[in-house]
C-alpha cells in the first residue's frame, strides 16, 4: 500500500482527495493546506499547514494541487526530500521556473509527472487509437473549444495557462506532433489583470492546422475537439466522454468555365460505444503504477515544459500581435 500526501485543497484538490481516498493500492495519509483546519471537517486524515511538517511521514509520493504560483517552491522542496510527486498542470508559471523543477528532479533522481487529465479521457484515448489505425487518413486540422463561466478559484493565471494548456497538450499528443508556430488575439473583459478570452491559430510540425477558442466568459460550458482528416472527421465531447465519426461521402466535382472544385458529401455517421471511466481516477492509477514500476503511462515534465513554452509563445503573440515561431 503506497502512502500518499495531498498538497492543496482547493476545488481541484478536493477532487484529488475524493479519488485518492478510494483508489486501490493507495492510502492517503496526510493533507497539507494552509487553511484553518476547522474548515476541513470533510478530511478524515491529519491536516498540516506546512510542507515541512510531513518530514517524518515516509510518504511514497505527493499529489500537488496548489496554485501554479507555488509549484516551484513545493516541487523543489519535495525533490530535496526525495519524495516523488504528481504535479497539476501547468508545470509552473514560466519556463525558467519549470526548468528549475526539472533540474531538481534529475539531480535527486526521483519520479515525477504532470496531471494532464484530458489524456486520460476515454473518448480522447479512443480517438488517438482510431487515428493511429488510419481511420481519418492524413490529418488536416484540429479545432478545440474550451469555454465556460469564470472560476473564482483561479486568481494567479489567465485562461492560457489554466485552460489552453489542456488543448495545447492534447492536440500535440493525439497526433504526435509538436507546435511549429502560433498567433493569438486576447481580451480582458472581467476587470482582471490576466486574459479571460483568447483565440489561437497555429501550425504543427506535421503541417496540421490548429485553432483553439478559450474563454471564461460563456454561460455555456463546452469542451469539444474536432479532428478533420482526408477520410472524415472525429468529434470529441470530453465533458460527456463522447466520440462520433462523420465519414466522408462520395466525392463530387463541380465544373465551371473557370475552375474545378472537388469536395465531399456526408457519409455514414458512427457514434462509438466504449467504457466510460473517470479520467482523474485513471490518471491516479497510472501514476500509482509508475511509482510501482508497472508502467510508464504518465505525462513527463519535459513534455509539460514544451506545452508551457507554447503557452508563453501564445501570450507573447497576443501581446505583440504577431506570429511567434517555436
Amino acid at each position: 500500500m503506497l502512502k500518499v500526501g495531498l498538497i492543496g485543497l482547493g476545488v481541484m484538490g478536493k477532487n484529488h482527495l475524493r479519488v485518492l481516498s478510494t483508489t486501490e493500492g493507495i492510502e492517503l495519509v496526510a493533507v497539507i493546506d494552509p487553511q484553518d483546519p476547522t474548515l476541513l471537517a470533510e478530511v478524515s486524515v491529519p491536516v498540516y499547514s506546512h510542507i515541512e511538517e510531513i518530514n517524518k511521514l515516509k510518504l511514497d509520493y505527493c499529489v500537488v494541487a496548489a496554485p501554479t504560483a507555488f509549484h516551484e517552491e513545493i516541487a523543489l522542496s519535495l525533490s530535496n526530500k526525495r519524495i516523488p510527486f504528481l504535479l497539476e498542470k501547468p508545470i509552473s508559471f514560466n519556463s525558467k521556473s519549470a526548468k528549475k523543477i526539472i533540474k531538481s528532479v534529475q539531480e535527486y533522481k526521483i519520479k515525477a509527472g504532470i496531471g494532464q487529465i484530458e489524456r486520460y479521457n476515454p473518448a480522447l484515448q479512443l480517438a488517438k487509437a482510431k487515428i493511429s489505425e488510419g481511420l481519418l487518413g492524413s490529418i488536416y486540422q484540429i479545432s478545440t473549444k474550451r469555454q465556460g463561466f469564470f472560476p473564482s478559484r483561479i486568481s494567479d493565471v489567465g485562461v492560457v495557462l489554466d485552460l489552453a494548456t489542456h488543448d495545447i497538450d492534447l492536440t500535440s499528443w493525439v497526433v504526435e506532433s509538436r507546435y511549429q508556430r502560433v498567433s493569438a488575439n486576447s481580451a480582458f473583459r472581467s476587470g482582471r489583470s490576466h486574459e479571460d478570452l483568447i483565440s489561437i491559430s497555429g501550425t504543427l510540425e506535421s503541417g496540421v492546422i490548429v485553432n483553439h477558442i478559450v474563454n471564461w466568459l460563456s454561460p455555456l460550458k463546452e469542451r469539444s475537439i474536432q479532428i478533420i482528416g482526408e477520410k472524415g472527421i472525429l468529434a470529441v465531447d470530453t465533458l460527456n466522454s463522447e466520440l462520433t465519426y462523420y465519414e466522408n461521402g462520395s466525392n463530387f466535382i463541380v465544373d465551371t468555365e473557370k475552375d474545378e472544385f472537388k469536395g465531399v458529401s456526408q457519409g455514414e455517421v458512427v457514434k462509438f460505444e466504449f467504457e466510460k471511466y473517470e479520467p482523474l481516477r485513471a490518471e491516479h492509477e497510472s501514476f500509482r503504477d509508475y511509482i510501482l514500476n508497472r508502467s510508464h503511462n504518465i505525462v513527463e515534465l519535459k513534455s509539460a515544459l514544451r506545452t508551457l513554452k507554447v503557452a508563453e509563445a501564445i501570450i507573447k503573440s497576443s501581446e505583440a500581435n504577431k506570429v511567434v515561431n517555436l
